[in-house]
C-alpha cells in the first residue's frame, strides 16, 4: 500500500508541482484547499501531467481548526506548502504574520495528534538572511525578527521557529526547506506572485529599467523535488536545507538570458538606486526592493546537496521556460 501524503496548499505554484512529484513517484496524495470549488482548477493542472486517480481534496483553512483532524486520518507524512506570499508591503503585517505563524502551528499540532511520522515544511531564505549585511550563510543562519525585515520574512521566520518550537519534544520528525527565489513554468496556478510579477514585467516590457537587486534562486521543480527528498532521507530529519544557487543571481543576469532568447521588451538600463527608494514612498512593491539593493547574499548549500541528492536545473533553462508559459 502506498503511502498517504497530505499537501497543504496544493493549489499554489509550489503545491501543485510537489504534488504532481508525489503522484508521479507513486504516493497516495490528500490536498488541502480552503474551499472545494478551488480544488477543480488545481486537478485540471495536474491531471495533463500526473495520475491523479491517486489524489483527493479536503478543505481546511490555516486560520480555523476545523477539517484538519479529519485531512490527517491516513497519512503519514505532512508537506506543509501553504502559506501567504508577497513582496509588496502589505498596510497591517499580521495580515502575513498571522495565517503563517498560526497555520504552522495548527497544522504541526494537528499531525501530532494524528501520528504523522514526518514533516517537511516550505520555509524560505527570508527566514535566514533577511536584514543581514552581504555575505554567506548557511543552515543555521535565523533572521533577526526585531529589526525591520519586512512582513513576508517576519512572518516566515516566525512561522519556521514555531514549527521547531512543535517538535522540540522530539515525538514527530521535522525537516524544513528553505527556497530561494522561486522561478519555472506553473503548471496552472497563477504561482508565487513576485516571480511571476517580475518576469511578466520583464518580457512585457513594463519594467522600464533593472533594478540592483540579485538573490538565491531555484527552480520551482527543483524545490518539489528536494520536498520529496526530504520525506525520505533518513539523516534529513532536524535540518534546514537551502534551496538556492549558492553565488546571488543578478536581475541584470536575466534579463540579459531574456534578451537572448528573443524577448526583445526586455530592458537593459540600468534602474539607478535612488530611483526605486523614491518609487518606494508610494509603490508598496519598489517599498518591498529597497532592503535589497545592492546586497548580496551567498548560501554555503552543500547540505543540499549532500543530504538531498539535488541537482540543480540550469537557472538558463528554468528562466527561458517559465517566460515561454507566460507568454503564450
Amino acid at each position: 500500500m502506498a503511502e498517504q501524503v497530505l499537501v497543504t496548499g496544493i493549489s499554489g505554484y509550489i503545491g501543485q508541482h510537489v504534488a504532481a512529484q508525489l503522484l508521479i513517484e507513486g504516493y497516495q496524495v490528500v490536498g488541502t484547499v480552503r474551499s472545494l470549488d478551488k480544488s477543480a482548477s488545481t486537478l485540471a493542472a495536474l491531471t495533463p501531467v500526473a495520475p491523479v486517480e491517486h489524489l483527493r481534496f479536503v478543505e481546511a483553512d490555516l486560520l480555523d481548526d476545523r477539517g484538519w483532524a479529519e485531512a490527517m486520518e491516513g497519512c503519514q507524512l505532512v508537506v506543509h506548502v501553504a502559506s501567504p506570499f508577497v513582496l509588496a508591503e502589505p498596510k497591517d503585517e499580521n495580515a502575513l504574520i498571522t495565517p503563517a505563524v498560526e497555520g504552522t502551528k495548527r497544522v504541526l499540532m494537528a499531525a501530532k495528534a494524528a501520528g504523522v511520522r514526518r514533516v517537511v515544511l516550505t520555509s524560505s531564505i527570508v527566514a535566514m538572511t533577511a536584514g543581514k549585511p552581504s555575505g554567506t550563510y548557511g543552515p543555521d543562519a535565523w533572521s533577526d525578527v526585531t529589526t525591520a525585515i519586512g512582513a513576508y520574512a517576519k512572518s516566515k521566520t516566525l512561522a519556521e521557529r514555531a514549527a521547531w518550537e512543535v517538535v522540540g519534544d522530539g515525538s514527530m520528525e521535522l525537516v524544513a526547506i528553505n527556497p530561494g527565489a522561486v522561478f519555472g513554468p506553473s503548471l496552472g496556478a497563477a504561482g508565487d506572485g513576485q516571480s511571476v510579477s517580475v518576469m511578466a514585467d520583464l518580457i512585457g516590457g513594463k519594467m522600464p529599467a533593472i533594478p540592483d537587486v540579485a538573490m538565491g534562486m531555484v527552480d520551482v521543480r527543483d524545490v518539489a523535488r528536494l520536498h520529496l527528498a526530504a520525506l525520505t532521507a533518513p539523516s534529513a530529519p532536524g535540518q534546514r536545507f537551502i534551496a538556492a544557487s549558492a553565488a546571488p543571481v543578478e536581475l541584470r543576469y536575466l534579463a540579459e538570458v531574456l534578451r537572448g532568447a528573443g524577448y526583445t521588451k526586455v530592458p537593459t538600463r540600468k534602474a539607478p538606486n535612488v530611483a526605486i527608494k523614491l518609487m518606494a514612498l508610494f509603490d508598496r512593491q519598489a517599498k518591498g526592493m529597497v532592503p535589497q539593493l545592492g546586497k548580496r547574499v551567498a548560501f554555503d548549500n552543500r547540505t543540499t546537496y549532500d543530504v538531498l541528492g539535488w541537482t540543480p536545473t540550469p537557472l538558463e533553462q528554468t528562466f527561458v521556460e517559465m517566460a515561454a508559459t507566460l507568454s503564450k
